[in-house]
């Protein structure tokens, strides 16, 4: 736990890294809880009938360790990868912390992925084995067959005979309920999360069992430290606990680190709901039913909050603390925050490679609205001249970059050697964005220096749905982007290309979004689709997205 202090600068140097020599975050985020407190709840699971289950930690070290035992019996062991398809759930980290236990690798699979998207990971992480669902199962058994081969399909919602699956349960009943937890330093690899793609296909960050310990500052800090300790300690005597929820699917970097697993390291009950489509109204009433005292929230779910409740929210919350990340809130957000939720949303930021290292803390500072924090204690983040990688000047605009070694830093990418080195200037880690940060160290973000798409919180590369596209017998060529909206931040607007003889009409646009959508993922799928006679492109032939994202601030701005 970080020390409730009076101010940033006091948080700064009081704090000290301890991260054991031997550890294993099963141990950090169950055993270790289940020895002190086993009867102390969990996890809370929400199903779509409205009915409760609730999860111990003493019954989630019950069920990983079965797990565990299944896997091995199956002949997976350290280092062999295991993807975890499931959406919020109590198998999901029950099926995490099993892999942990087996110094295997996990690897999180999004819900909302389509064969294509699934396939890349699968085999590019070689994994063996996948714990899912009759709908993830689904989507597999849709990948190439030489994707399939050798993989082995593990289902929580029983066998599945017609395709080809094994009942998760039924393999582990009666297996032993102890589990001797792999010996494991903070190096030894944990877990794969795959980026978005933003610069070709999606590469795989590999990071070691410290990955846990280095997101605890900065949880804590977005999530207000006195306030954070109250609900602990408020855990351990409700009859009705004060909740930890993120809308996020636990897949993401964000809802499986900053949520799942550090929530669980920190004795924090969490709760597990996943509407199956987002409603801003139903979400704010959902949280103050079920007494959620801590949450994550990207923007696009507050602005859908802001859009049902603009003035006043008529119900009672619990909510003690809110951090939020992904893109820039703005002032106007902020204040709504204030005005309606009753607190200040601390904004923070981080990436797949290296996450939740800037953050604000309403507790202890207050800053500038435009910015996403300062630096969280324990991480050395700076914005530096991307030519010389030495620290830019106050103000001035630049690389925002992050110090090695660092706990939450990755091992490298998966079969990646050469992309691993292009990420740093000698000990600074480059993010890939820009910003500039101010003489007291508050960091502002200013955008990109790649293709990214944000919409909806989800970080989106352009090339996988470029290649879906062009999938379609009437698209010649394809350059996706992203186009500025209120709502959502930017929409994914594809420019095509037809081929000769064919012609655009809503049908086939309809068949474009279709495919994307089916193939991919369902936030990937372009909203807009501009049919166009050519695509600009460099000498050596690659598409100038850049020009078309000038296209469309231009028409925006012919349009103010």
């Amino acid at each position: 736990m970080l020390t409730a202090v009076a101010s940033y600068e006091a948080l700064r140097q009081s704090f000290g890294w301890d991260i054991p020599q031997r550890c294993n975050i099963a141990r950090l985020c169950c055993d270790d809880w289940a020895e002190r407190d086993p009867e102390r709840l969990a996890v809370r699971l929400l199903d779509d009938q409205g009915q409760r289950h609730d999860l111990s930690y003493g019954g989630l070290r019950d069920l990983s360790n079965r797990i565990a035992h299944g896997l091995t019996g199956l002949g997976l062991g350290a280092g062999d990868r295991v993807g975890v398809l499931l959406p919020q759930a109590l198998e999901t980290p029950a099926a995490h912390i099993a892999i942990y236990k087996l110094g295997a690798i996990a690897v999180p699979l999004f819900m909302l992925f389509g064969p294509d998207a699934l396939e890349h990971r699968v085999v590019d992480a070689g994994i063996r084995l996948i714990v899912t669902n009759r709908d993830g199962a689904t989507k597999l058994r849709a990948m190439a067959s030489e994707a399939q081969a050798g993989l082995r399909i593990v289902t929580v919602d029983g066998a599945h005979p017609d395709l080809g699956t094994q009942d998760l349960h039924a393999l582990i009943d009666g297996l032993p309920t102890d589990f001797a937890v792999q010996d494991t330093g903070p190096d030894d690899p944990a877990l794969i999360i795959y980026t978005s793609g933003t610069t070709g296909a999606p590469k795989g960050v590999l990071h070691g069992q410290r990955v846990v310990w280095g997101h605890l500052p900065g949880m804590q800090t977005y999530l207000d430290l006195v306030p954070l300790a109250e609900t602990i300690e408020a855990a351990r005597h409700s009859d009705q606990p004060l909740f930890y929820w993120t809308p996020a699917d636990w897949a993401w970097i964000g809802g499986l680190i900053n949520v799942m697993l550090s929530g669980l390291a920190l004795g924090l009950p969490l709760l597990a709901h996943r509407f199956a489509k987002f409603d801003g109204a139903v979400a704010l009433d959902f949280m103050a039913r079920e007494q959620v005292a801590l949450s994550f929230l990207p923007p696009t779910a507050l602005k859908l909050m802001r859009a049902a409740y603009p003035e006043a929210y008529p119900g009672r919350l619990a909510l003690r603390a809110l951090g939020s990340g992904g893109e820039p809130l703005g002032e106007e957000m902020l204040a709504w925050g204030r005005k309606v939720l009753g607190l200040t949303i601390n904004q923070f930021y981080g990436q797949t490679e290296c996450n939740l290292i800037v953050s604000c803390c309403s507790a202890i500072m207050q800053g500038p609205a435009a910015s996403m924090g300062r630096a969280v204690a324990g991480h050395a983040v700076k914005v530096v001249d991307p030519a010389s990688g030495r620290p830019a000047e106050a103000s001035q605009l630049g690389a925002i970059a992050v110090k090695a070694p660092d706990p939450a830093m990755f091992l490298r990418y998966w079969n990646r050697p050469q992309a691993t080195r292009d990420k740093f200037m000698g000990d600074w880690m480059l993010t890939g964005d820009q910003g500039w940060q101010d003489g007291d160290g508050w960091i502002t973000f200013q955008g990109r220096d790649d293709d990214v798409i944000t919409s909806a919180g989800y970080r989106i590369g352009p090339s996988s749905i470029e290649d879906c596209l062009l999938r379609h017998p009437a698209v010649l060529m394809a350059a996706v982007i992203g186009k500025p909206d209120p709502q959502r931040t930017q929409i994914v607007k594809a420019f095509v290309v037809l081929a000769e003889g064919q012609a655009d009409s809503p049908a086939l646009q309809a068949e474009l979004q279709d495919l994307v959508r089916q193939r991919l993922a369902a936030h990937e799928y372009p909203r807009e689709i501009e049919v166009v006679a050519e695509l600009p492109m460099t000498a050596t032939g690659k598409i100038q997205r850049a020009q078309l994202r000038a296209l469309e601030d231009q028409r925006a701005g012919a349009t103010d």
